[in-house]
């Protein structure tokens, strides 16, 4: 039987209502603070935990239910007879449920301008002591964090007079769930701001996740999958907010994610369309419908089924287009309502809204029993500023073309390679062992898309990586191109220099690579 509960929230929602049961139970109410007064103006009947400890709130409230009384009356074992004289002993009551939701740490980092003693201040000590005495002796207490479960304990205690012990696990691990989650939270905001090794990484990586939703499967319908999003997500794929379709699957989240990543960098109207996580169509033109019919023209064959990012708003006349291909998902900053009504007839097509630019922070991948961590590449080099190392100059439109490849060889899987044109993808090789092999593979792709032998002719070729050999660079001349970027550092560098100079190929080193494995 429930005789004495304690109520400290922060979200109050649905909190009075709650409050009104425990009391119609005779249940006596135990409160501090905000939650008191609001309590009380509720018509119920609180006693301040001040009044119940005898020792009065201070130090601006950090000390408050940090009290014997408290937490002896959490923690005692009603069946150990030591422990039930020794609270007698001490005047200490039972508390049989404890209702407690912590301080918004995570708000209050994520507003502008908040300074570092404002976040400490903010940092909940009583809060998540009782509710890890509470759950630690769950056998003998109810203890509530989430509003969304006042309804599975009210409807326990009408139907049974008592909460199940099944319940009281359960509630108990939201518990330790939310209490690590926001320890997580905090020594992430503290190594974001506090000198710490001098690699920038810390000792021990915490790191919280919310989940977003359960999924029907992982990569492949024997492996289970969920969608987890880093709490507090302000920007990216887990930001962004479906507005119609079938439930995402594990892999539209993991295309969505690439389309939207190479979407983000690109400044003019852009589309991307993506295939197993690889761009195999890009564009960019003087508006979106244009550079959407362009990037479908780059590989329509790879492209159906696929996945399309958008660097603008969807508009209806884009929204047209779009939908006389099949694809699996769309993402754009917004969607226009005449676009909504277009795409709204094909009730399976999962139309997301947002992402935000491209994120930064920490890539982390898992390996078998660890984690790797590295900087998100964020670096992209304004070829302005690169290093001209063949005899011929890029001109200026070769220069555009070589930016515009550079910018989405970026996102395909190492070795990876990007033919290019007018702002349009005309060969991209992925994810080959052999970068020659990626040179040949995208020529060989874009003359069989396009239906001419002649497609590369004066276009222009991104690489990843540097050239380990002159070959990759003969297969390219061979195909036609005039202007190649890459980061240069082989050993083999002048040997490729002099090849781009036999064919009067210019050449642009940017001193810095991107893999992508």
């Amino acid at each position: 039987m429930l005789q004495r509960a304690l109520l400290s929230c922060t979200d109050k929602t649905g909190l009075a209502e709650f409050a009104k049961f425990l009391e119609g139970r005779g249940v006596q109410l135990l409160s501090t603070g905000g939650t008191s007064k609001l309590l009380r103006e509720a018509g119920l009947k609180v006693m301040d935990v001040s009044d119940y400890t005898g020792f009065p709130e201070m130090m601006d409230g950090r000390v408050k239910t940090l009290h014997p009384k408290v937490h002896g009356g959490l923690l005692h074992l009603r069946d150990n007879a030591e422990h039930v004289a020794q609270a007698k002993a001490h005047g200490i009551e039972p508390i049989d449920l404890v209702v407690v939701n912590l301080y918004a740490f995570e708000a209050t980092v994520a507003k502008a301008g908040c300074t570092f003693e404002h976040a400490i201040e903010n940092i909940d000590i009583g809060g998540p002591s009782m509710l890890r005495s509470a759950a630690k002796n769950h056998r003998d207490v109810v203890v509530i964090v989430d509003p969304a479960d006042y309804a599975v304990v009210q409807n326990e205690l009408t139907a049974n007079g008592n909460v199940s012990l099944a319940t009281r696990k359960r509630l108990a691990l939201k518990v330790f769930l939310t209490t690590a989650a926001y320890d997580a939270a905090i020594s992430q905001y503290l190594s974001r701001v506090v000198e710490q090794s001098e690699d920038g990484f810390p000792d021990k990586l915490v790191m919280a996740f919310e989940k977003v939703q359960g999924l029907r499967y992982g990569e492949n319908p024997h492996q289970k999958g969920a969608f987890y999003r880093n709490a507090g997500a302000l920007s990216g794929i887990a930001a962004a907010k479906q507005l119609q379709g079938k439930e995402l699957s594990y892999n539209n989240i993991l295309d969505l994610d690439s389309a939207y990543r190479c979407a983000a960098e690109l400044t003019r109207p852009a589309c991307v369309i993506v295939k197993h996580t690889n761009p195999c169509g890009v564009a960019e033109a003087e508006t979106l419908p244009e550079a959407f019919l362009k990037a479908r023209a780059a590989d329509p064959v790879s492209c159906f089924g696929g996945i399309v990012a958008l660097s603008r708003p969807l508009d209806g006349k884009t929204a047209m287009l779009i939908a006389e291909t099949f694809f699996e998902a769309i993402i754009a900053p917004s969607v226009t309502d005449e676009a909504r009504q277009i795409l709204g007839a094909k009730k399976n097509l999962r139309l997301m809204e947002g992402g935000g630019a491209a994120s930064a922070g920490w890539d982390l991948r898992r390996v078998a029993g660890g984690l790797l961590a590295q900087d998100a590449d964020a670096a992209l080099l304004d070829l302005h500023k690169a290093k001209v190392v063949s005899r011929r100059k890029p001109t200026p439109a070769e220069l555009q073309d070589l930016s515009f490849a550079w910018s989405v060889v970026k996102h395909v899987k190492s070795n990876a390679i990007v033919y290019a044109k007018s702002g349009q993808t005309l060969g991209v090789g992925a994810g080959q062992m052999s970068r020659v092999d990626s040179v040949k593979i995208a020529a060989a792709k874009a003359e069989e898309i396009f239906k001419d032998s002649a497609v590369l002719k004066g276009s222009v070729l991104a690489s990843d990586a540097f050239f380990p050999f002159r070959d990759g660079l003969d297969a390219a001349a061979k195909a036609g191109i005039t202007a190649v970027v890459q980061p240069g550092g082989s050993v083999r560098d002048e040997e490729v220099i002099a090849a781009a100079d036999e064919y009067g190929i210019a050449m642009v080193f940017t001193g810095e690579r991107h893999f992508k494995h």
